[in-house]
């Protein structure tokens, strides 16, 4: 249950960091809700996937890359300069989740 508790936590974090600038730009709120909502589900993922003997601190972030790809491919549609920041910011935070969980668990 302690398990649970802390990668929701983790992953409210998470999400909410990604989330915030978006609010500030005044995006689609279903992009913050869909955003939000990836990052919520994360660290559950993160956290119980082992990757063919991956260093700990790489494997969030690969991990979180591999999640957001179809998000990323469906936003470069409509708005290419938005997929940088979104493969960047994948990267970091699936990163700093996976960091978090290894010194966490």
């Amino acid at each position: 249950m302690k398990e649970l508790l802390l990668t929701l936590l983790i992953g409210i974090a998470a999400g909410v960091i990604d989330v915030l600038p978006m609010i500030k730009m005044k995006l689609d709120k279903y992009s913050e809700i869909s955003a939000f909502v990836h990052y919520l589900i994360a660290p559950f993922i993160i956290f119980n996937t082992e990757l063919f003997g991956m260093a700990w601190w790489l494997k969030g972030g690969v991990i979180n890359l591999a999640l957001a790809v179809p998000v990323v491919i469906l936003a470069a549609k409509d708005d290419k300069t938005s997929a940088p920041p979104m493969i960047v910011m994948s990267v970091v935070l699936g990163t700093v989740i996976g960091i978090v969980g290894h010194f966490t668990f």
